[in-house]
């Protein structure tokens, strides 16, 4: 079996589909740089990134595929997962040699794991938008840093443009280092330098403004004055407010 050596980018991928079928090598297994471990048994191949195999390969899912198979498509592929590269790249395979409809059979691997994959991307990118919190910093930007389990700031990015369209926001992957910054105008992709020390989730007291303590105050009474003691459900609440997205939450901090 020989072994596919890709960047780890969408255009990568879809430049390996293009390779795979001008090659016709029969099984092959994708694999990134970063997790790729050489092996003396096997070849490999490295894929070089071509925007004009990468354009013709996508050109023909979108020929191939409805909208909303595109969308599960890009999904799985911000899921980021090693095994959602295998599956986006056989499912390819699967589509472009199968008949039209190909992407409603189910009983195939590839297809039943993008369907899975992609609704856990899309449940956590419905999560990012209703939990995060921002602050008010000191120089008038609103600004949230958080550590999703998938890349989802690309799918909410309208979200929050169309939201918060009179505030100036950031809003930071912290593990992924890269974040979204608006201005008023236009939504941009940008890199942040942290302090080793400083907590990215909830910025210190001087980077943040005077008013923001006040702001944080008043939203935690208004959730106690809004709390009934006497129909407090804990379970019910933990399913729809996952413990690991209370760091986001204002009114859920000390």
């Amino acid at each position: 079996m020989q072994t596919y050596v890709f960047d780890g980018s969408l255009e990568g991928l879809l430049c390996a589909v293009f390779e795979w079928f001008e090659r016709k090598p029969g099984q092959v297994r994708l694999v990134t740089e970063a997790a790729f471990q050489p092996d003396a048994f096997s070849s490999c191949l490295h894929i070089y990134n071509e925007e004009k195999k990468a354009d013709r390969v996508w050109k023909g899912l979108q020929t191939r595929l409805p909208k909303a198979w595109i969308r599960r498509f890009y999904c799985t592929y911000l899921s980021e997962l090693d095994t959602a590269y295998t599956a986006l790249f056989e499912f390819t395979c699967y589509i472009f040699c199968g008949d039209p409809g190909s992407e409603k059979n189910y009983g195939n691997t590839f297809v039943l794991q993008l369907s899975q994959t992609a609704i856990k991307v899309e449940r956590e990118k419905h999560r990012m938008e209703a939990f995060i919190r921002f602050q008010h910093m000191a120089d008038g930007i609103f600004y949230c840093g958080i550590d999703p389990d998938f890349n989802v700031l690309p799918l909410i990015l309208t979200h929050f443009k169309n939201r918060y369209a009179d505030q100036r926001w950031i809003i930071y992957d912290i593990k992924r280092q890269y974040g979204l910054f608006y201005d008023l105008e236009k939504v941009e992709e940008i890199k942040m330098d942290f302090n080793a020390q400083q907590n990215m989730l909830k910025l210190s007291a001087p980077s943040v403004s005077d008013q923001e303590g006040l702001y944080a105050a008043l939203w935690k009474d208004y959730f106690k004055s809004a709390n009934i003691i006497a129909r407090k459900n804990t379970k019910l609440h933990v399913q729809h407010v996952p413990k690991r997205y209370w760091k986001y939450l204002t009114e859920k901090q000390q």
